[in-house]
C-alpha cells in the first residue's frame, strides 16, 4: 500500500491511497475467495486499509517506519505520459517478519522493485502453495534520486522459473521480451519456465497456460474506472482459477473487470453481476 500524490496536467494536485494490491484483493474477495493482504507500512496510516476490510478482505499489517509515498506527475494532457518518483519507501519484505498463514496461493503485488528480492521469494517457495508475481514489482526500478525507471529486470530468467504464474501488461511485456504481441510475449515467458502467463492490454486479456493460449475481449462501455484494470483482472482470475480451468477463469476475469472499468475505484459489483455479464457476452 502507498500514498499517491498526483499532479494532473493543469489541475490541482491531490493525495490518495494507491497500490497494486487494493483492486486485486477486492476483486478476489468479491469473487468468493477468502483473501488475506499482508502489507508493510506505518501503523499510523492503517486507515487507508479500511476500504479493503470493509469489502471483506483480511489485512495483516507489518509495521514499518513509514508508508511508501509515490509522486505522480502528468506533464501533458495525455494521461498515459507520467513521471513517477518514490519519495518514501516502507522497505523490503523479510522472511523473519512474514506471518504463518495457510493459503493455496500467494501473489506478489508490488509498487516498485523496493519490496521483493530473490531471497524473500525463495523463502516463500518453501511454503506449500502456488506463487505468482506482478512484473510491475521488478520493472519499476527506483534510481538513486527516487525516480522510477521502467527497465528490463536483469534476473528475470532466474525469477520467472520460480513462479507458478506471471501477471503483466503489454508495456511490461515489451520491456521484458521485446515484443508488444501478447501471444509472442507469453510464449517467451513460458519458454523461460513459467507455465501460466496472463497479459492485459486495452482491448482484452490473454492467458497462456500449459501450452495453450486463451483470449477474452473486454466489454466495458466506458473507461472511467480504468485505473486498476490489470490488478482487478488478475485478482478475479486467481480467485476463479482455484476451482476452474484457465479458459473459464479468463472469461470470468474479463467480465468482472469490464464491469469494474465502468465505475471508478475497486470492483463494486457482485458475483451474480459477473455471471450475468458472462452470459450476455
Amino acid at each position: 500500500m502507498a500514498f499517491d500524490e498526483v499532479e494532473p496536467f493543469e489541475s490541482p494536485a491531490y493525495v490518495k491511497p494507491g497500490s497494486a494490491v487494493l483492486c486485486g484483493a477486492v476483486a478476489a474477495v468479491r469473487a468468493g475467495a477468502h483473501t488475506v493482504v499482508v502489507t508493510r507500512m506505518s501503523a499510523e496510516d492503517a486507515w487507508i486499509l479500511d476500504s479493503m476490510t470493509a469489502a471483506g478482505v483480511e489485512v495483516l499489517l507489518l509495521p514499518a517506519p513509514q508508508t511508501t509515498y509515490m509522486k505522480v506527475v502528468h506533464p501533458s494532457a495525455d494521461v498515459d505520459v507520467r513521471t513517477l518518483t518514490q519519495v518514501h519507501s516502507a522497505g523490503f519484505f523479510h522472511a523473519g517478519e512474514f506471518p504463518s498463514i495457510n493459503t493455496r496461493w500467494i501473489h506478489l503485488a508490488g509498487i516498485s522493485d523496493q519490496e521483493f528480492d530473490l531471497s524473500f521469494i525463495q523463502f516463500l517457495l518453501a511454503r506449500n502453495c502456488k506463487l505468482s508475481a506482478d512484473m510491475q514489482s521488478f520493472v519499476r526500478q527506483v534510481d538513486s534520486k527516487g525516480v522510477v525507471q521502467f527497465q528490463d529486470f536483469p534476473s528475470k530468467k532466474e525469477l520467472i522459473p520460480l513462479l507458478d504464474a506471471v501477471k503483466l501488461d503489454v508495456v511490461e511485456a515489451e520491456i521484458l521480451t521485446g515484443t508488444r504481441d501478447l501471444e509472442r510475449a507469453a510464449l517467451i515467458i513460458e519458454f523461460w519456465g513459467c507455465p501460466e502467463v496472463v497479459v492485459t492490454q486495452a482491448e482484452g486479456v490473454l492467458a497462456r497456460v500449459n501450452g495453450r493460449t486463451y483470449y477474452e475481449k473486454f466489454t466495458n462501455r466506458s473507461v472511467v474506472g480504468r485505473t486498476g484494470r490489470g490488478d482487478t483482472t488478475f485478482g478475479g482470475y486467481l480467485a476463479w482459477r482455484l476451482e476452474h480451468g484457465p479458459e473459464e477463469a479468463l472469461k470470468f476475469a474479463a467480465a468482472l473487470v469490464s464491469i469494474k472499468m465502468e465505475t471508478p475505484g475497486p470492483f463494486q459489483g457482485t458475483l451474480e453481476d459477473v455471471l450475468q455479464r458472462m452470459q450476455k457476452d
